[in-house]
């Protein structure tokens, strides 16, 4: 039975309970990430049941081209946005990475979870077992569908060629394996792990090789922002840290107008109340870019000073975190948008507007 947007169903021992529509793309990786949080709402809320709808997105059905050359800024979030709209979904889970730092009027991201490890990861071809990058034979191939990361590898392993590859997890991988067109593939870490995969991983890049995606690794709840009574429960997923980190990236992301289709890097780290973020801009090879360090105090207000009535509808970069002091998320979202006004005044602006240029040509 529908109640105004919500939906109840009544059990056979006729008590109603509510159910929770979650929406998602239908990969097996998106499938277990939100099995994963449909399982931590019903820990929270006994009483409710959750309904899990997937739908195929649009970045999903183009698999034919880079994900930098379609030029769409929603590619896998529009569909479930579309359904979240027409309230035939009460909220979507995504990859934060996939989310643009400019949501759509009307949505917002009410929880950030904990985040899994947010660095890329070698996937070797078997036949290589046991090298690395460093080790792998001259002009092997490696596949990557990500700018930033063959503009960071190409720089760092000038004896390896990188080529695009698309599809999902699965598709990647047995693309990889069955055929002799790449030496290796380089993935996140996270999707690998929860897919229960991690003896593939052959190498964890970090940063000083490859720096990560912004929000890569952190899941993320999208929201109709009016819809306060979801927002309230979903707002118990945040993990503070997670979310104060990915403010800082994606507000340098956003300020930097960058997207899919431009080389930007990040690495944060939060360290005795300090947050540290690094973040760069690479040329399309990677033989030009610009990097940064930059850090902020998030040490929290003393507790006896009278916390400022909340606004609920106040969202740094596409989230609304009420339950996470206002002062930490102003000290994140600043250190982004200062780190990136740094980049631009050192000539990141040029670096970027060739490398659109020069996406867009290929």
């Amino acid at each position: 039975m529908e109640e105004g947007p919500y939906k109840y169903i009544r059990e056979g021992n006729g008590k109603v309970s509510r159910v929770i529509r979650i929406g998602t793309r239908k990969s097996q990786l998106a499938r277990i990430q939100t099995d994963s949080i449909a399982a931590k709402l019903k820990e929270l809320y006994p009483d409710i049941h959750s309904e899990i709808v997937g739908m195929t997105t649009t970045g999903d059905k183009i698999l034919d081209t880079a994900l930098s050359k379609i030029g769409e800024k929603s590619l896998f979030t529009k569909e479930l946005e579309n359904a979240l709209e027409r309230n035939e979904v009460d909220l979507v889970v995504h990859s934060l990475k996939d989310l643009p730092t400019t949501l759509p009027p009307g949505f917002t991201i009410g929880a950030v979870l904990k985040r899994e490890s947010p660095h890329d990861a070698v996937v070797l071809h078997p036949k290589h077992r046991g090298q690395t990058l460093d080790t792998l034979p001259e002009n092997s191939v490696i596949g990557t569908s990500s700018l930033r990361r063959a503009a960071q590898l190409k720089k760092r392993f000038p004896h390896l060629d990188f080529k695009d590859i698309r599809g999902n997890l699965n598709t990647r991988l047995k693309k990889l394996d069955e055929k002799d067109d790449f030496a290796a593939i380089i993935l996140a870490a996270a999707g690998l792990k929860r897919m229960g995969w991690e003896n593939r991983i052959s190498q964890i890049l970090e940063p000083e090789d490859c720096m990560y995606a912004v929000g890569q690794g952190a899941l993320a709840v999208e929201v109709r922002a009016r819809d306060a009574d979801i927002l309230e429960m979903v707002s118990v997923l945040h993990h503070p840290d997670t979310v104060l980190r990915c403010i800082a990236e994606r507000a340098f992301l956003r300020q930097l107008e960058g997207g899919c289709s431009v080389p930007v890097a990040v690495h944060t780290e939060v360290k005795d109340s300090q947050l540290y973020l690094t973040g760069a801009v690479y040329s399309l090879d990677g033989s030009d870019s610009l990097k940064e360090t930059m850090q902020t105090s998030i040490a929290t207000a003393a507790a006896d000073k009278i916390l400022e009535e909340v606004d609920e509808q106040v969202q740094r970069v596409g989230v609304t975190a009420s339950k996470i002091s206002g002062e930490a998320q102003d000290g994140a979202e600043r250190l982004g948008v200062d780190l990136a006004k740094l980049l631009l005044s050192k000539g990141a602006k040029e670096i970027l507007t060739v490398a659109r240029q020069l996406n867009d040509a290929r």
